[in-house]
């Protein structure tokens, strides 16, 4: 009723995008978004967080890699398109690979259209998000962050991703096509670990949210 309220409102509309959960997608048989795509929702927003079930449970995210995969594929299918959004540094320093790989894997599966990473950030404290890990939580250094997405990078295989890095909490800002620019892209990390004194990167300052 909201997509044809817009279309009537609205007669020149062209795209209707939206924020969405997994669980909100799995909620809809693949006729229903079908139906909804073919008036007009062509975009949806997804915040994966972590491909990594352990990370998953950890955050009480209330899904699991399969549940986000499939309700992710689901959507794709039915001609909605996606944009998800994957948290750089999410796992500290004890779960930093898993986190990486598992990100990795849960985006090949799904094959986004758009992919962005945004840096932690802990807007109730660090000492309020430690808890969700029971107190085992190291916050990544810069350094730390930038490797953690040179490891996520590496392990993506996408055939056409439209990949940006450039929202205000990243220090290092990426932007590229996926796979098409993936070598570029981990040469410029890869030049930034070597000699980070040199490389620009995003000021303390200009990463407010």
């Amino acid at each position: 009723r909201i997509l044809d309220r817009l279309n009537e409102t609205f007669p020149k509309l062209r795209r209707i995008s939206a924020y969405a959960l997994p669980k909100d997608i799995l909620s809809k048989t693949d006729e229903e978004l079908r139906l909804l795509a073919d008036k007009g929702l062509k975009l949806l927003y997804v915040g994966i967080e972590t491909g990594d079930d352990e990370l998953l449970q950890l955050i009480d995210k209330g899904e699991t890699h399969e549940s986000t995969s499939q309700a992710l594929i689901r959507a794709r299918r039915a001609g909605i398109k996606l944009s998800v959004m994957i948290l750089n540094g999410l796992g500290g320093r004890k779960y930093s690979e898993q986190h990486a790989i598992n990100s990795a894997r849960i985006v090949n599966e799904i094959q986004p259209e758009y992919l962005s990473t945004l840096v932690l950030s802990f807007p109730y404290g660090v000492a309020h998000f430690k808890k969700r890990f029971g107190g085992d939580f190291e916050e990544l250094t810069k350094m730390e962050l930038i490797l953690e997405m040179g490891n996520f990078l590496s392990g993506l295989e996408l055939e056409s991703t439209v990949f940006r890095s450039d929202h205000a909490s990243n220090y290092l800002v990426l932007k590229g096509i996926l796979n098409h620019d993936k070598d570029k892209l981990l040469k410029r990390i890869a030049k930034v670990l070597e000699d980070p004194d040199h490389s620009k990167l995003r000021p303390e300052w200009l990463r407010g949210l």
